[in-house]
């Protein structure tokens, strides 16, 4: 059977750290910017720029190590602007307060992060007093719902090593027969090289029949990188309806189950895709019921545990991922995470 649904599509990405008070300015025109390509109409990129502004502003009042992501997400024949606002501050001690409409921060615009939540389709927050917070807020053209972007069961962050502008790291979602498939490849070096054989990695990925065994996938995109930089590779399989995951990885792709407040980890082969390989094997774990699976670079640590967050896996794909990018993206490489939670 052939993929039907390699969706939704991540691009444009662009990080904006906060820290002073212009990058709330610069912040909103990237958004609206974006919204403008996408073509949305004023007043709908109007509020996207309302809502970025408040999000920059409480970065850079409240917050330390602020950051603000920007990307769009394309669907067949619709698109998305997609925000994420992360930090290290103090954290918010009663999330639900702080967004409802009329709670403004003190020197914000005073439309409070209540803005949020009324001008956005859907909107996700995450707060650990002492840690820091997470917003995630997404934008489509009207606020209508859009049906073929609605799936939350999967969402992924990359993040350029400093000294570029693209990320070697890239990731990619099938959907299919009650099935989720996972992909994520790691680029060799950095730059442009690096990316050109992740987007090759996306691009085989996506091709591939749905029921191909995922060590073939591996295998198909080992082949397919031959003259590339090449990279790590790794594709897991998700049957919730068995319980099951099936996980293939070439090189230092890190993967691991987590359920129950345990974390489990995958093994991949040693080898580079594209270059070297042994023979490419696939591994069968367990997946409980209201498990997550969570694939990433080597520009993350793998000491990260599932108890040094009060909660965080109960909370959606996207924020679980944007929060261990946070916490154990301390390398100056780059770095992706991707985050798979089938819904039970």
């Amino acid at each position: 059977m052939t993929a039907t649904h390699c969706l939704p599509v991540i691009e444009d990405v662009t990080w904006v750290g906060v820290d002073d008070p212009t990058a709330a300015g610069r912040a909103r025109r990237v958004a609206t910017g974006l919204a403008d390509r996408l073509g949305f109409p004023e007043n709908r990129i109007a509020e996207v720029g309302i809502v970025v502004t408040e999000l920059a502003t409480n970065l850079d009042r409240h917050a330390e190590q602020g950051t603000l992501v920007i990307r769009s997400v394309r669907g067949t024949t619709q698109a998305a602007v997609e925000v994420v606002a992360v930090d290290r501050g103090p954290g918010i001690a009663d999330v639900a307060s702080a967004f409802e409409d009329g709670r403004s921060t003190a020197g914000t615009l005073g439309v409070g992060l209540g803005a949020v939540r009324r001008l956005s389709n859907a909107m996700t927050a995450f707060s650990e007093p002492g840690r820091g917070t997470i917003v995630t807020a997404r934008f489509h053209a009207t606020k209508t719902a859009a049906a073929e972007l609605a799936d939350d069961d999967a969402a992924g962050l990359t993040r350029p090593i400093t000294s570029e502008e693209v990320c070697g790291d890239a990731y990619a979602v099938m959907r299919a027969n009650g099935r989720m498939r996972l992909m994520m490849c790691d680029g060799s070096g950095h730059g442009p090289l690096a990316a050109s054989a992740s987007r090759e990695a996306v691009r085989v990925f996506c091709e591939r029949p749905a029921d191909e065994p995922p060590e073939r996938v591996v295998t198909a995109i080992h082949a397919a990188l031959r003259g590339s930089r090449g990279g790590a590779v790794a594709v897991a399989d998700l049957s919730p309806g068995e319980g099951r995951v099936r996980f293939a990885g070439l090189g230092n792709i890190a993967a691991a189950v987590v359920a129950g407040g345990q974390k489990k980890g995958m093994i991949s082969v040693p080898g580079i895709a594209g270059f070297q390989a042994r023979t490419i094997r696939a591994f069968d774990h367990a997946l409980p019921a209201g498990a997550a699976v969570v694939l990433h670079s080597d520009g993350l640590t793998e000491k990260w545990q599932p108890d040094q967050w009060n909660a965080l896996f109960g909370s959606s794909p996207l924020v679980i991922a944007a929060a261990v990018l946070r916490d154990a993206g301390v390398r100056n490489d780059d770095a992706g995470v991707l985050v798979g939670k089938p819904r039970p």
